[in-house]
């Protein structure tokens, strides 16, 4: 059986007082990290922008995002062996993020809501723990 290709993936990581923005799609209660996948043509950084305005609300530019880390697990709802390689970044504004057409609800999360998340979230939960931005 040949192998599927990765999901190449982009995230923002939003962290105020300690949590980070979390959404759920509208009738799903996981909690995943505001992205999606990298289109053919545009950075990692640029995904990340544009998939934070189509879910948050959040005008960002590309340029002043910082890469934190990239995350390949299991990817979630996917055939076993197929894997999701999220480069998250970390995202500084004051803007209030809202909830676009596609997102259920907005949420900000700590290591104790990691049981609600798929796979690549406890990843990113455990790495922003490790580096002191959330609790």
């Amino acid at each position: 059986m040949p192998q599927l290709p990765d999901l190449l993936v982009a995230a923002i990581a939003l962290v105020r007082d300690r949590r980070v923005l979390m959404v759920t799609a509208r009738g799903r209660d996981v909690h995943y990290m505001p992205g999606g996948k990298i289109d053919a043509g545009e950075t990692a950084a640029e995904a990340a922008a544009r998939e934070a305005f189509e879910e948050v609300a959040l005008e960002l530019d590309p340029a002043s995002l910082d890469e934190l880390f990239e995350v390949v697990v299991q990817a979630h709802g996917e055939p076993e062996g197929r894997l999701v390689r999220m480069r998250v970044f970390r995202a500084e504004t004051d803007a209030a993020p809202a909830a676009s057409a596609e997102v259920g609800a907005l949420h900000w999360v700590t290591t104790a809501d990691a049981h609600r998340c798929p796979p690549a979230g406890v990843e990113v939960l455990r790495l922003l723990a490790a580096s002191d931005l959330i609790d």
